[in-house]
C-alpha cells in the first residue's frame, strides 16, 4: 500500500460553488493507483467541500438560494462581524457542510456517480485563494 498527497489551489470570485472535479480526477489518474481511498480536506473555516449534482447548473443556484435564506448576511443575531456581514454566516455555512470528503478509487478512477461532481463552496462574498489537500492511499 502506498500514500501520496498534493495541494491544489482554487481562486474564487465570491460566494458560489466551484467545480473542482476535473483537477481532482486528473491528479488521481496521473497517480496511477488502481484502487484506494481519496480524501479531500479544505484548509479554511469559511469555505467547504460538497459532492453534488454536476449536470443541471440550477442545482447549484438553488443550493445558494437555500443557504442565503437559511443564514442571511448581516443577521443581527451574530456578534462576530470582524470581517463584515458575511463573516459569521460563512462560518456557519462551513459548519453545516463539510471540510473533508472521502471517495473510493476503483479501476484507476474516482468512483463518483453518474451526475456527481466535487465542489469547493466559497461562503465569503469576496475573492479568495482556497487550498484543498488531496491524500490518496492505495495501490
Amino acid at each position: 500500500m502506498q500514500q501520496i498527497n498534493t495541494r491544489i489551489s482554487v481562486t474564487t470570485r465570491g460566494r458560489r460553488l466551484y467545480d473542482i472535479t476535473p483537477q481532482v480526477m486528473q491528479w488521481v489518474t496521473n497517480a496511477g493507483f488502481k484502487t484506494g481511498m481519496l480524501n479531500l480536506y479544505i484548509q479554511h473555516t469559511s469555505a467547504s467541500l460538497l459532492i453534488n449534482e454536476n449536470y443541471d447548473p440550477d442545482v447549484l443556484v438553488d443550493m445558494e438560494a437555500f443557504f442565503a435564506r437559511l443564514i442571511p448576511d448581516g443577521d443581527p443575531l451574530f456578534i462576530h462581524t470582524a470581517e463584515g456581514d458575511d463573516d459569521m454566516p460563512a462560518h456557519i455555512r462551513a459548519a453545516l457542510t463539510q471540510t473533508s470528503i472521502s471517495i473510493p478509487v476503483l479501476e484507476g478512477k474516482v468512483a463518483l456517480g453518474t451526475w456527481q461532481g466535487i465542489f469547493l463552496y466559497e461562503h465569503r462574498t469576496a475573492s479568495h485563494t482556497r487550498y484543498v489537500l488531496l491524500h490518496l492511499q492505495g495501490e
